[in-house]
């Protein structure tokens, strides 16, 4: 598997090296110095040099590397690295070069615990918490009641949860972020639309509850027969990712989701819907080059969803042409203002009411030159962030909470539709 890791900072120095396998040498770090450190065409996080592949992830300004010389699985590794990173900010708070350097004892600790000879052991952080601690000393006694636990909770089927979780007031969390991609056409023509989202959720209860939880995914709804007016809202979902915690073998027989939840935050699902997309914004540009000198803007912008919905820091990137010497902007609402290190008019809307409707109005003028290369047109951005809306129409049916006491607990849902820089019309 991993034959060994360095974390280096952004000027190639090495801050953690640990080699677990003979095969490598304390100098190879040299070459990922060299080879891509040093090398800023380098882009792939993949680099093999004759038998030896190097996995490197930046994460602020450092680099995690993991070296092998096996055939490795790569998602493996990256998975790994990405773990460490995790572990290390729950630990440090953040995780980059300073941070490093201050805790660099209890990362080779932590090291220790989660890779055994190059392979990955259990790298659950709270699981970790309970035996690596840098808050106190514990008593002997306290040692080995923890030694009790901890053997439960390594070799157990719930890694990833103590048992002796408590909470005077017992809540659960559910937030469902989406992230629309779209692409249109000059004519108005869809090119592209999908959703990739994710259910977050942060679980604050006590003991070991077991969760079951219901979407209007078609599948699921067609597997548990419901009636034909509700299987009318369903769904269809792509690519479902699932958090290690949720139980397959029941989601595969009657597709629902049951659990038991890790206690805090975690990522429960990740999905992609690329069928009926309800897109929250249309804009209709009209860009008109009336002259060699000046070009007219008219871009009306339409907010599609319910009325009683609020969108919130929408921003239209407008490009203008490189030769642009001016721009004069009349807006109803929000700001809007010429930025020429950037080439755009910048919109800005602070809040739009659903079902309302705005547009701008701006002249551009140009100054003459030499050569008569045409202006490429780059498609309009748009930001934005919508509550309580999904572009996918995802909607949360249910969420169940069993436990042995049988406490009564609070369930929470919020949604969250948003689009950054990959919203894009083209005029």
């Amino acid at each position: 598997m991993i034959s060994a890791f360095f974390i280096f900072n952004q000027k190639g120095e090495v801050l953690i090296s640990r080699l677990f396998r003979s095969d490598l040498k304390r100098s190879i770090s040299d070459i990922f110095r060299i080879q891509v450190i040093a090398n800023p065409d380098v882009r792939s996080p993949i680099i093999t040099l004759g038998s030896t592949s190097f996995f490197h992830v930046r994460h602020d300004n450092v680099y995690v590397v993991a070296v092998t010389k096996c055939n490795a699985n790569v998602a493996l590794v990256f998975e790994f690295c990405y773990r460490v990173i995790s572990i290390g900010r729950s630990y440090f708070g953040k995780f980059d070069e300073e941070a490093v350097k201050n805790n660099f004892v209890l990362l080779y600790e932590l090291l220790d615990e989660i890779l055994d000879f190059g392979y990955p052991q259990n790298s659950e952080i709270d699981t970790l918490k309970m035996y690596i601690t840098t808050t106190s000393v514990k008593s002997e006694q306290a040692v080995r009641e923890e030694s009790a636990k901890i053997s439960i909770q390594a070799t157990g089927a719930v890694g990833w949860r103590r048992a002796d979780v408590k909470y005077r007031k017992n809540e659960a969390f559910v937030d469902v972020i989406e992230n629309v991609n779209l692409l249109m056409s000059s004519k108005g023509t869809v090119l592209r639309a999908d959703v990739d989202g994710q259910i977050l959720m942060r679980a604050y209860l006590s003991g070991m509850p077991e969760c079951k939880f219901g979407l209007n995914d078609k599948l699921m709804l067609e597997k548990k027969g419901s009636t034909a007016a509700t299987a009318e809202d369903a769904i269809v979902l792509d690519d479902c990712q699932f958090h290690q915690c949720v139980k397959l073998g029941k989601y595969d027989v009657d597709r629902s989701i049951s659990f038991i939840p890790p206690d805090g935050e975690f990522e429960l699902m990740r999905y992609r819907c690329t069928s009926n997309v309800n897109l929250p914004f249309k804009v209709h540009p009209i860009v008109e080059e009336v002259t060699k000198s000046r070009v007219e803007y008219s871009v009306h912008v339409r907010a599609s969803f319910d009325a009683k919905l609020n969108a919130t820091n929408i921003v239209l990137k407008i490009p203008t042409p490189l030769n642009t010497t001016n721009v004069k902007c009349q807006v109803p609402l929000g700001k809007a203002k010429y930025v020429p290190a950037d080439n755009v008019i910048i919109w800005k809307i602070p809040r739009m009411q659903g079902a309302s409707e705005c547009s701008l109005q701006a002249e551009a003028e140009r100054s003459s030159t030499t050569h008569g290369k045409a202006w490429s047109r780059p498609p309009i951005e748009v930001d934005f962030q919508v509550l309580m809306f999904t572009a996918s129409g995802l909607l949360v049916r249910y969420l169940k909470v069993f436990e042995k006491s049988s406490y009564q607990s609070v369930k929470w849902v919020r949604y969250l539709t948003r689009a950054n820089g990959s919203y894009l019309i083209r005029f």
